[in-house]
C-alpha cells in the first residue's frame, strides 16, 4: 500500500509515472535518478550533504553513470507509447521481474490502408493496400482470430534476428533462413474494438486527423523488406507437420501480403495521403486490449490489418495497467500514476539549481517538495 506518513529512509520500493509519448522509457529513468540523487527521501543525509556541498565539482565517470541512487523500470515502453511505466527504487528494483511477467492492459489506434518497417507511426512507409472495402463490422468479427493463445512474430524488418544476424541480411545475401522463426508465445484474454473513426475533413470536422508517415523505405529497403517476408514464408513452409504456424507467418502467406482478393477491393492509386480526397481518406480503429507478458501490440494492430486484406500500422498505444498500477477514467486522470509534469516541472528547476528538499524533509512532510510528495502519495514498498 502507498505510504505517505513517516517513511523508512532512505525510501526504497516502487511507484508508477504516467510516460509521456515521445519519450524513451531510458529517459523516464535516468530523469527520476537524476532528480532522486539530490532528495533527502532517497540518500541518507550525510551523503547528500557532502553531494550538495560539491555541487559544481568533476564527478567521476561511475558516479555520472549510476548515480547515487539505483533506479530501474518494470517494461519498457515504445517511444511513441505513453502510459503505465513502473520504477523500482533502490531495493525496490528487485521486485520489478514481476511487472515483466504479469497481465498488461493497453488502448491502441490503428490507421488502415499503409503498412511501416516498425509497424507504428515512428517507421517509414512500405506499402499502400486497399481499405475501402473494411468495415466495422468486418474489423469485430476479424478479432475473433486473435483472442486467446496465439503465437506472434514481431516487426520483421526491425527487430528480428537469426543467429546474430538481422533477417534483411539473409535477404540482401540471398540466403534462406536457417529455420522458420522461433514464435513467440502471447495469450490476448480481452481484446474489444472501442471506437472506429471516419477520417476529419470539412464535412466531418470531427473525425480523427491523424495521417501516414511521409518517410518511405528506399527501393533498396523496400526489396530487402519484400525478400524478408518471402524468406519467412519459405521458411515456414518447411517447418513439421503438426507445428503451429505463427499467425503472422499464416498471414503473410496471402496473396500480396493482403489477404485475398474480392470484387470488392480496389487498388488505391496513391502514394501519399495528401492524394486521397477527403472523404475517402482510411478510417482508424481503437482497440481495448489485456495480454500476457512478451505480446506486441504493434503486431497485432500490423496482423489485424493484413487478415482485412488490407494494411494498418500503430498511431497511438497507451499501457493503461501494469500489475496494481492503473490510469484513472478520465483522459488526463494519472489515477495510481505520478503525472509526468510534476516530475518534469521537477527536473527543470533542479536544472535551473533551484535548492532540493531541506534534509528537514525527512521528518517534516511539510518541507517536502510537491513532487517528493506526490510521489509518496503513489509510493509502494
Amino acid at each position: 500500500m502507498p505510504k505517505v506518513n513517516n517513511p523508512s529512509i532512505p525510501l526504497s520500493g516502487i511507484f508508477a509515472v504516467a510516460k509521456p509519448s515521445g519519450m524513451t522509457s531510458m529517459a523516464v529513468v535516468e530523469t527520476v535518478q537524476k532528480l532522486f540523487g539530490d532528495s533527502p527521501l532517497f540518500v541518507e543525509a550525510e551523503s547528500l550533504e557532502k553531494q550538495r556541498s560539491k555541487t559544481g565539482k568533476k564527478k567521476t565517470k561511475l558516479q555520472r553513470k549510476i548515480g547515487p541512487v539505483k533506479v530501474g523500470q518494470g517494461g519498457t515502453l515504445d517511444p511513441l507509447a505513453d502510459g503505465v511505466l513502473v520504477v523500482g527504487v533502490a531495493q525496490g528494483t528487485k521486485s520489478l521481474g514481476r511487472f515483466l511477467h504479469c497481465t498488461k492492459e493497453y488502448k491502441t489506434i490503428g490507421l488502415l490502408g499503409c503498412e511501416t518497417d516498425s509497424y507504428d507511426s515512428e517507421g517509414a512507409r512500405v506499402r499502400i493496400a486497399p481499405w475501402n472495402h473494411i468495415t466495422r463490422e468486418q474489423v469485430e468479427a476479424t478479432l475473433a482470430r486473435f483472442r486467446g493463445p496465439i503465437k506472434q512474430v514481431p516487426p520483421i524488418y526491425s527487430a528480428l534476428k537469426m543467429d546474430g544476424k538481422p533477417l534483411y541480411e539473409y535477404a540482401r545475401e540471398g540466403k534462406p533462413l536457417p529455420r522458420p522463426i522461433e514464435a513467440r508465445d502471447a495469450n490476448v484474454l480481452e481484446l474489444e474494438l472501442i471506437n472506429w473513426q471516419e477520417a476529419g475533413s470539412k464535412s466531418n470536422p470531427s473525425g480523427h486527423t491523424y495521417v501516414w508517415p511521409t518517410k518511405e523505405l528506399s527501393e533498396a529497403d523496400r526489396s530487402r523488406y519484400a525478400g524478408v517476408k518471402d524468406l519467412i514464408v519459405k521458411a515456414e513452409s518447411a517447418r513439421p507437420s503438426g507445428e503451429d504456424k505463427p499467425l503472422t507467418a499464416q498471414l503473410l502467406d496471402q496473396p500480396d501480403s493482403g489477404g485475398p482478393s474480392t470484387s470488392a477491393q480496389t487498388e488505391p492509386i496513391v502514394d501519399s495521403w495528401d492524394a486521397i480526397p477527403e472523404p475517402e481518406r482510411p478510417p482508424t480503429f481503437e482497440l481495448k486490449m489485456t495480454v500476457s507478458s512478451g505480446t506486441y501490440v504493434r503486431s497485432i494492430v500490423h496482423d489485424i490489418g493484413l487478415a482485412l486484406g488490407s494494411a494498418a500500422h500503430v498511431v497511438s498505444l497507451t499501457r493503461t495497467r501494469q500489475g496494481e498500477f492503473a490510469l484513472g477514467e478520465g483522459e488526463s486522470d494519472p489515477g495510481d500514476c505520478v503525472p509526468w509534469n510534476v516530475i518534469e516541472k521537477a527536473s527543470q528547476d533542479q536544472k535551473e539549481g533551484l535548492p532540493g528538499s531541506p534534509l528537514g524533509a525527512i521528518t517534516d512532510d511539510t518541507k517536502r517538495a510537491d513532487w517528493e510528495q506526490q510521489v509518496l502519495s503513489k509510493w509502494h514498498d
